[in-house]
């Protein structure tokens, strides 16, 4: 018994050990100098052995000379090589990150995002990674301003590339959720929409913003524009006012939820002018049956309805006073029959229906 435990004593000791060293191993950092070239600082398995190992490092000390040189074309390509032929090895991430380095140099913006993105799917532990999200985020803002890619064959600019820039801020999104940038590359999301006249994915957005990051400093802000934004899709009175409704919703939830912002004068403004086009559409509604169809049971539902919405604006003293008229022609268009003993005129008894067969 005691020996059998000794031996699995031994056994822990020894994974210990090996987890231990290549932990260490794993942990190994690529240093460059200018004296030395690049070297493994830490220990490290470089993946490689033998010739392998060495045409790789030699690649690695040949781009990097290039790099240092300005033949930023040559580097991209020796660098491009070692990510293709060695994607294993310790050289890999550093040549990729390199490669994307050197892209952005060259203001080829999509291609150094691609690259740094490259980096984050095969190497997610990268020491890089909340340097390589910000340079994300600085790429995609900059497409979003609209960047361009170098001159094409020299002669032309590259195309506008807004819209791949939103592609590249939802990737950041999928990236690192739980960092600041997320919720930032949203509020860009629904900024280049606006820009595109494409409220629909802009609302999506800002949607997405205010259920995902409640907490965060944007928040507010979300709020506001959902609110205009839905204001935008307003037609007028005589429309649906689905985005009506939907706009006084979202002015009232970010008066609510933030009395002190400094927003608050232009959210007042805004929900004062939707409530005020709601009660609007529902006078419309009401005049309509009011005076082109004599329906004066519609009228009265609609004509409180515009009360209901605004009670204190003007459409609502409007909409009384048409309530008075309804009353009045209502009642004069009320059937009367006169008496025969010469008293006031009494309403008309209805009239009995007859039933098949039955009288």
């Amino acid at each position: 018994m005691r020996l059998s435990f000794a031996r699995s004593l031994r056994a822990l000791l020894l994974c210990c050990s090996v987890f231990g060293l290549l932990t260490s191993v794993l942990h190994a950092d690529l240093v460059w100098s200018a004296a030395t070239g690049w070297r493994v600082e830490g220990g490290a398995l470089s993946g490689l052995s033998g010739a392998e190992g060495g045409t790789a490092l030699d690649q690695m000390n040949k781009s990097r000379a290039d790099e240092e040189a300005g033949r930023s074309r040559a580097a991209i390509k020796g660098y491009t090589v070692i990510g293709r032929r060695y994607p294993n090895s310790v050289y890999a991430p550093e040549a990729v990150y390199r490669t994307a380095r050197l892209h952005l140099a060259r203001k080829e913006y999509s291609r150094s995002f691609t690259a740094y993105q490259t980096v984050l799917t095969r190497y997610p532990n990268t020491k890089r990674f909340n340097e390589i999200i910000g340079e994300q985020y600085r790429i995609a803002s900059a497409m979003l301003d609209g960047a361009r890619d170098r001159m094409i064959w020299g002669l032309l600019p590259g195309f506008n590339q807004r819209e791949r820039s939103l592609g590249f801020f939802e990737a950041i999104v999928g990236n690192a959720p739980y960092s600041d940038y997320a919720p930032l590359s949203l509020m860009n999301i629904a900024r280049g929409y606006e820009q595109m006249k494409e409220t629909e994915g802009a609302i999506d957005s800002l949607d997405r913003m205010i259920n995902n990051y409640p907490q965060s400093l944007l928040t507010p802000d979300a709020y506001l524009r959902l609110a205009q934004t839905h204001a935008l899709m307003v037609e007028g009175p005589y429309y649906d006012q689905a985005s009506t409704k939907e706009a006084i919703t979202y002015f009232t939830d970010f008066m609510l939820l933030f009395p002190s912002d400094t927003n608050i004068a232009p959210a007042e403004k805004g929900l004062d002018g939707m409530k005020t086009m709601l009660a609007e559409s529902k006078m419309r509604m009401g005049d309509f049956y009011f005076y082109k169809r004599g329906n004066f049971k519609a009228a009265r539902v609609l004509y409180n309805e515009a009360i209901t919405a605004y009670p204190d604006s003007g459409v609502a003293i409007l909409a009384r006073e048409r309530l008075t008229e309804v009353e009045a022609k209502a009642a004069a268009a009320a059937p009367v029959t006169a008496s025969t003993d010469g008293s006031a005129p009494a309403a008309a008894a209805p009239a009995r229906k007859k039933r098949f067969g039955i009288f």
